[in-house]
């Protein structure tokens, strides 16, 4: 444990020492807050809409203005993270591959494990502090809407989001650790990450057979059950699958890095 956090500790330091975190965390706030902020103005205007037909025709439909924010405003962030993910992790082997540091770690009292649990903590730790001050937003409006507003909805939605990145990041570690460029390993990540988006394209028009494989392969179509307020243990054992296996494969290429080294 001890070795696992003298790496985790480096690797923090490592991300807010050069100023591609902070460029990234700014980023990914800034478009939340827009996004946010615009699909409220949205959806509060179209809710304004609506109450004025029902009182003119005595019909219309109710508008759940929270949920409906909530709903969309997710599935924005996981478009943003197939973008931004790849740069959170495109340095994490990559650049100390380049550097040569790389050999100094494997050659410390850590083991390969150690190595890349670290790490991964240490990107995983950096993805939530880019969501937490996402809910200060949520916070403020489900404080003001009424009193059933959808807390366990957006519980269920960070859980999911939490989770796709965290796969999202575990892909993106294996790809930088099997290659010494950072350019490389993002064209990569963001070549598996579009890859999962697009396979739930590919299901409407293969057969049934392959349909439903690459519908359950597909790793944002797991997550529309979170979106909508559904935890569902298979989607949670799916991205954690998916996240032992980003992992393992890490821990794999990273021995491979002391047998050739050797």
């Amino acid at each position: 444990m001890k070795g696992m956090y003298a790496v985790y500790r480096k690797e923090m330091g490592h991300y807010f020492v050069s100023p591609v975190a902070y460029v990234i965390v700014a980023v990914f706030l800034i478009l939340a807050a827009y996004f946010f902020t615009q699909l409220l103005a949205l959806y509060i205007q179209r809710a304004f809409e609506a109450g004025l037909e029902e009182g003119q025709f005595g019909g219309g439909a109710a508008f759940d203005v929270p949920s409906l924010v909530m709903r969309s405003f997710f599935g924005v962030l996981s478009t943003l993270l197939l973008f931004l993910t790849p740069m959170l992790t495109m340095g994490v082997y990559a650049e100390e591959r380049r550097r040569g540091t790389m050999e100094l770690l494997m050659t410390s009292p850590v083991t390969d494990v150690q190595i890349v649990l670290g790490k991964f903590l240490a990107s995983i730790t950096l993805l939530v502090i880019m969501l937490l001050p996402t809910a200060i937003g949520f916070a403020y409006m489900l404080h003001h809407s009424e009193p059933t507003a959808p807390w366990r909805v957006l519980g269920s939605e960070y859980l999911g989001v939490f989770l796709l990145g965290t796969a999202l990041l575990a892909i993106g570690s294996f790809f930088s650790s099997v290659t010494e460029s950072q350019l490389i390993a993002v064209i990569l990540s963001f070549g598996a990450n579009l890859l999962l988006w697009v396979l739930d394209f590919g299901s409407q028009t293969a057969s049934s057979a392959w349909a439903s494989a690459l519908e359950y392969l597909s790793a944002f179509r797991h997550y529309d059950d979170f979106t909508r307020g559904v935890i569902d243990t298979s989607n949670v054992i799916f991205y954690l699958s998916f996240i032992f296996l980003g992992v393992f494969l890490t821990i794999r290429s990273v021995d491979s890095m002391r047998w050739r080294r050797a």
